[in-house]
């Protein structure tokens, strides 16, 4: 995951003196960097892509045995 770093000082004066109160600008500030820690990065996006393409091809290999075999056991019964 990725951090942006910020001066949250500059922020909340910045906040305030568009009409945010102190309080206001202090508690957006707060949500800002609790938010920091849900981001992703490209290659965070990447990697669980990668991670889906692997798990979908190992599904098809593992169906077209499945078909392989109901087709052989379909052809011996006829």
């Amino acid at each position: 995951m990725v951090t942006i770093t910020f001066d949250t000082h500059e922020l909340v004066n910045e906040l305030e003196s568009s009409g945010l109160t102190r309080q206001q600008s202090e508690a957006v500030v707060a949500v800002l960097k609790k938010a920091q820690g849900d981001l992703a990065t490209k290659s965070d996006l990447h990697r669980e892509i990668l991670e889906l393409k692997v798990d979908i091809v190992k599904w098809v290999g593992a169906l077209m045995l499945a078909q392989v075999a109901v087709i052989a056991a379909l052809v011996k019964l006829l």
